[in-house]
């Protein structure tokens, strides 16, 4: 109950964390190729079920449509369902709304368009700020929640996957304000270790972009058949007009 409640205070701010990242930090960029890869989607798929749907939900996305990604509905059923039996249903979760709002003064937000819906010109696409958020946690001992996240400073919530990538701290420099030499700023410099998590940082990155890629294929799932559709499309314009353009030529080779 304990890791459940704490899941939830760490998503809350999820949806929210775009919008005060705006002009901060520069987001890191998704490998948005891994959306192309059913492997790394099944992954994604499995990190969302155990770490995402305990508390929000895809209501706008059914379990069987997760058979896109490569998956029966023996392995759907047997892997990834636990708040339903019927394969047919949508990824919902069983907190109440009421609950919700009287606990944690909110409902966690809907995470089906997610990585779609959250962007900042300049700063990347949605994909890429949840990529950035999701490693960019640290310790800070001032927050209510023992969190804080580069992407999303003073952050509500903490952070949801640290067994997997550890504790770590960030170390700041003082350095004047460019734009008043009287100010100082708080500038990052890097990460420090506190303590290990189940992956090591190669590891935990690989899992995060799986998990985003999810994300990101959840928000469209037929993004990629309308990718290729739209190549043959084209192929068969280009053929067309080659086509189109010697009728021509022979309809008007004797017109004077």
């Amino acid at each position: 109950m304990k890791k459940l409640i704490l899941s939830l205070l760490a998503s809350l701010m999820l949806v929210t964390g775009a919008q005060a990242a705006e002009g901060g930090m520069a987001w890191d960029k998704f490998p948005a190729e891994r959306v192309n890869d059913v492997a790394a989607l099944q992954r994604g798929a499995k990190l969302f079920v155990n770490y995402c749907l305990n508390c929000h939900a895809a209501a706008f996305m059914r379990y069987n449509r997760l058979r896109d990604i490569g998956l029966t509905e023996d392995q759907i059923k047997s892997n990834l369902m636990f708040a339903t039996d019927k394969v047919g249903d949508t990824m919902k979760v069983w907190l109440a709304t009421k609950d919700a709002k009287e606990w944690f003064g909110a409902e966690p937000p809907d995470l089906t368009l997610i990585a779609r819906s959250r962007s900042a010109p300049g700063q990347g696409s949605g994909a890429d700020y949840v990529y950035t958020y999701l490693r960019t946690y640290y310790r800070d001992d001032t927050k209510a929640t023992g969190w804080n996240n580069l992407a999303f400073p003073s952050v509500g919530m903490p952070h949801a996957l640290w067994e997997l990538q550890g504790q770590q701290r960030a170390v700041f420099a003082e350095e004047k304000d460019p734009h008043d030499p009287n100010l100082t700023v708080q500038v990052f410099k890097s990460f420090e270790p506190i303590s290990a998590g189940t992956m090591n940082a190669n590891e935990y990155n690989e899992a995060v972009a799986d998990l985003v890629a999810f994300l990101q294929w959840m928000g469209e799932p037929n993004q990629a058949g309308r990718v290729r559709l739209g190549v043959w499309v084209l192929i068969f314009l280009a053929i067309f007009t080659v086509i189109a353009w010697r009728l021509n030529a022979a309809f008007w080779k004797d017109v004077k």
